[in-house]
Formats: C-alpha cells, sequence, structure tokens
C-alpha cells in the first residue's frame, strides 16, 4: 500500500514551485511551504493544486503546507483506467512519508477531496490531527448518477474535459461570483481545461463506485470542522448540517456569498475558519 521506491524532486515546467516525487507507482506533484504543524490540502474535481493558492498563501506562514495534485490531476500523471477514492487516500498517506512527514496531519479536502479525506480518516486514522470537509457529503452514488459519472467519463476521453467548465461553472460558483469576481472564473476554467482527460475519466469512474462514508463517520475521532458555501447548490448548508451532526466532533461554519467553491469564492472568510481551528488544536 505504500511503495515509495524513490523521492525524485525537481522543479516543474508548469507551476513554479512545485516538487515531484514517485508515490505508489505514479509521479506526484506537490507544493510545500512553511513550518510548523502540517496541513494538506486536497483539491476537489476537476481541478488542481492552484485552487488552494489563497490557502497557501496565508497558512504557509503558520504552518507546513501541503497541496498535491492528485493522481491524473494537474502535473500529476496515471496510466490507470479507473483511480478509486482508497487509491487516492493511499496516495497521500504514502506522500507524507515520502517527504518526511511522519506527525499527524490536518487534512482539508473540498467536494471529491472531501471524499478522499473522508476516505483517509477511515484507513490512516492514526495520521489525522484534524479533518476539515468543506462543500462535500458523505453519501454514494444512487445508481443513475454513477451511470452519468460512467457516461461522462467516456465523453470526456472523446472529447477532452473542455465541455467539463461550461456545464459545471454555474452549478459551482455563486451568482455573485460570476458577475463579480471573473478571475475566480476564468481559474477555474483553465483548471478543467488543462486537465488531463484521461485522469479526470479515471476519477469519474472512482467516483461512481465510492462507498458510503455515512458508515464510518461514527468512527472519526480527530477533530472537525465542516464548511459549505450559503449558495451551494451542489451540497448545500441542509446536507453540510447533517454531515456535521453525524461526526462526534464537528464544528460547522456557512459561507456568505458562497457557492461550492466557497475557498476560491471568499478565500478570507474561508481563511478565518479554517485558522480559527487551527487554533484549538495547539
Amino acid at each position: 500500500m505504500r511503495n515509495v521506491s524513490h523521492v525524485d524532486f525537481r522543479p516543474n515546467v508548469r507551476s513554479s514551485g512545485m516538487l515531484m516525487t514517485l508515490v505508489n507507482g505514479v509521479e506526484m506533484a506537490v507544493r510545500r511551504g512553511g513550518e510548523g504543524t502540517p496541513i494538506v490540502f486536497v483539491h476537489g474535481f476537476p481541478l488542481d493544486h492552484r485552487m488552494w493558492d489563497a490557502q497557501f498563501e496565508v497558512f504557509s506562514l503558520r504552518a507546513q503546507v501541503i497541496v498535491p495534485d492528485l493522481r491524473g490531476f494537474g502535473n500529476s500523471v496515471t496510466a490507470d483506467d479507473e483511480v478509486t477514492m482508497p487509491q487516492f487516500a493511499d496516495d497521500i498517506a504514502a506522500l507524507l512519508p515520502a517527504i518526511e512527514i511522519q506527525e499527524p496531519v490536518v487534512l482539508c479536502g473540498l467536494s471529491m477531496g472531501g471524499y478522499i479525506a473522508l476516505e483517509f480518516a477511515r484507513r490512516h486514522p492514526d495520521r489525522l490531527r484534524g479533518l476539515i470537509l468543506c462543500d462535500t457529503h458523505a453519501r454514494g452514488d444512487t445508481p443513475d448518477s454513477a451511470e452519468n459519472r460512467l457516461k461522462t467519463a467516456e465523453r470526456v476521453l472523446r472529447e477532452g474535459p473542455a465541455f467539463l467548465a461550461d456545464e459545471m461553472l454555474s452549478k459551482l460558483l455563486a451568482p455573485a461570483t460570476i458577475e463579480n469576481k471573473p478571475h475566480v472564473v476564468e481559474k477555474i476554467r483553465d483548471m478543467i481545461t488543462e486537465n488531463h482527460a484521461k485522469g479526470v475519466a479515471a476519477a469519474l469512474r472512482g467516483m461512481a463506485k465510492r462507498d458510503k462514508a455515512e458508515e464510518w463517520l461514527d468512527r472519526i475521532e480527530c477533530p472537525c470542522r465542516v464548511i459549505v458555501g450559503a449558495e451551494d447548490v451542489i451540497t448545500p448548508p441542509e446536507v453540510m448540517r447533517d454531515l456535521a451532526d453525524r461526526l462526534p466532533n464537528a464544528g460547522y461554519a456557512e459561507i456568505e456569498n458562497a457557492g461550492h467553491m466557497a475557498p476560491m469564492e471568499q478565500p478570507k472568510a474561508v481563511n478565518d475558519v479554517i485558522g480559527a481551528f487551527l487554533d484549538t488544536l495547539k
């Protein structure tokens, strides 16, 4: 499960400041900065590490921040036809010792990154100091949703991922973000369109068969924070409140004027919540 055959750090041409390491047989890209408590940010679908730029800038001044590109996304590669949530979680678990992090980490994931964070909590509970779940949920796919993901995966392989930007942006962002923050819209569009079709399709197939995290929420003992955009139409506040209620040790925060991409839409408000949570872990 933790097959780290070597560590080969080198600058990456696509993203300044990123390093590469071989983890579980694939080259993974990771951005790292700061000192202190390690906090790992896990991006959503179909994005990359850049969605966490505003968090990296703030928290690398007070903590050790690790922001990977998941297998098949951004600067990380994959030859897999399917990547499951357990595989993504095990990649993160293997990445940590590969970059010489032995202590428990704070793990923060958004959307698909939240699915991965919940899977990490099930498979590697001893590696967790705290858990932050942004705009995500613990449910599995319905049969119709799973079938739609599989069909979308086939279309991505035929056409590339660019069509996803047109289909997803209005659902990912609050109307005010679309109207007033064109830089956020374009950054998300760039992340989606620049991703590898094979990696995007592999993740879609993995999400379609993921387990229901509801079955192990009551076993997650570490402190947790649940964060949601007040205008999130994908994982609405009532879904996130239910998630927080099911976790044994969780706080809940709702971010005004934000949709599904709260950390990008309202970075200061989200950073304030994350910072306050980190303060409780000292």
